[in-house]
């Protein structure tokens, strides 16, 4: 069965982007293990603030791997590089999941994120923490008090930037 991967970056306050959406902040010097993740993967998710973000950047970047942005508002519909979906996110998933392929990639932002941890569909995060304090922005981690999830450490790789990059393997609390 195909796994569903967070591969991530935040500050070291925990945010994913600046109150604006902006990553400038995000190290560029290194790849980071992004190619060897991006090969392993042929399908992407993320909520359609995300993607509208990303399409703020240029040319989408994900281009022949299958992209699927949850919105209600547009749900059923398509564009040049994803497909919409909303309504039964679980069961869309959960199709998904026994679909042969390789992994799948949550991209984000903080609301899908959170519903995925919410529903415990997420196999393993995999955060790249950049040495820099924000102070404000968009939380990796949307406050939930009902939500507590157990990780499993699995690695540490520590780079020379000061980004420390760590992988983590989920188990839910049943």
């Amino acid at each position: 069965m195909r796994k569903i991967r967070l591969f991530i970056a935040s500050s070291l306050d925990g945010y994913i982007a600046r109150t604006s959406g902006d990553v400038d902040w995000l190290f560029t010097d290194s790849d980071y293990g992004y190619a060897e993740f991006f090969a392993r993967i042929d399908t992407l998710i993320m909520g359609n603030n995300t993607y509208q973000q990303i399409l703020g950047f240029g040319e989408y970047p994900y281009k022949g791997k299958e992209s699927f942005v949850f919105s209600n508002s547009l749900s059923g519909t398509k564009d040049d590089n994803v497909e919409f979906v909303g309504g039964d996110l679980k069961q869309f998933i959960n199709k998904l999941l026994n679909m042969s392929g390789g992994d799948i990639w949550l991209v984000g932002g903080g609301q899908t994120i959170h519903y995925f941890l919410k529903h415990g569909l997420v196999d393993e995060i995999i955060l790249s923490i950049h040495p820099i304090i924000l102070g404000d922005g968009i939380p990796l981690i949307v406050k939930d008090t009902n939500l507590e999830i157990v990780l499993n450490l699995k690695d540490v790789i520590k780079y020379s930037s000061g980004l420390l990059q760590v992988f983590y393997d989920l188990k839910l609390e049943e």
